[in-house]
């Protein structure tokens, strides 16, 4: 009798044991397995920018909305209108660009070959403000050297303005951007006063409050004009050297013709 109590009791307690082992392992937590745990790894990076470059822009359309939509509307509009116009020059000025030392030497072997005609047809079929300049140059060939070289200087002065049309107007926004962030700051600050002396109390949730809003136009009216300065900069160092190109490359026609007259 003793024997089965004993025998009923180990059974229990194996039971017992086995059912709290099956308890800690359902409630246990799941770990995954090395592959697994590299698979998660790699979703939770590839997740990340997502996530931070979608709340980058509703950050920017929270604070655009947050400076109003008058003062903040026109600072995009000159972004917008700078941005439109260089792009226009961009594409302008790497049209322009020829290589002066192949058309060098295309002309100087057709004014062997074939004359002044042959030369300017060269000219004709090259783009760009170095073959008009030639082109100009060419046709006053059988009035004097003193002649090409006016006509050449006058001409280029043409194709300078050309080149350089359009960048007042990025020089405009690049100054009027800021300008009228400022101008929305004031404005902005002197609501957050007219609300405080509505209140008759000094909230500073009140204060805060209108001078962030008003001090994001500026914010934004700065980077307009940084971004533009940066396309500004890149436009009148693309001018410069077109310049000089056009510079070097009729002293070398002035000498060809010189040779070949």
């Amino acid at each position: 009798m003793k024997n089965k109590f004993a025998l009923i009791a180990l059974l229990g307690l194996f039971l017992a044991g086995t059912y709290t082992v099956y308890a800690q392992d359902s409630t246990k937590e799941y770990v995954p397995t090395t592959i697994e745990a590299t698979t998660q790894v790699e979703d939770l990076v590839a997740e990340e920018p997502t996530e931070e470059a979608a709340s980058f822009h509703q950050i920017i359309k929270q604070k655009f909305i947050e400076g109003g939509p008058g003062f903040m509307g026109i600072v995009l509009l000159c972004l917008i209108l700078g941005l439109a116009l260089a792009i226009e020059r961009i594409l302008y000025l790497n049209m322009a660009t020829t290589d002066t030392d192949k058309l060098l030497n295309d002309v100087e072997v057709a004014l062997k070959s074939g004359g002044v005609e042959a030369a300017q047809e060269v000219c004709r079929n090259t783009k760009g403000p170095v073959a008009s300049i030639f082109y100009q140059g060419l046709e006053r060939s059988d009035e004097g050297v003193d002649m090409v070289e006016k006509s050449i200087v006058a001409y280029g002065s043409v194709q300078m303005g050309l080149l350089e049309k359009g960048l007042s107007w990025i020089s405009l926004f690049i100054a009027l951007a800021p300008m009228l962030g400022f101008m929305g700051t004031v404005i902005g600050m002197i609501g957050a006063f007219d609300a405080i002396e509505a209140a008759g109390d000094i909230s500073p949730s009140l204060v805060a409050g209108g001078i962030k809003v008003a001090l994001l136009t500026t914010v934004f009216g700065l980077i307009v004009a940084m971004i533009l300065q940066v396309f500004y900069n890149y436009l009148i160092a693309k001018v410069d050297s077109i310049v000089n190109s056009m510079e070097d490359s009729s002293i070398s026609l002035i000498d060809l013709l010189v040779k070949n007259k």
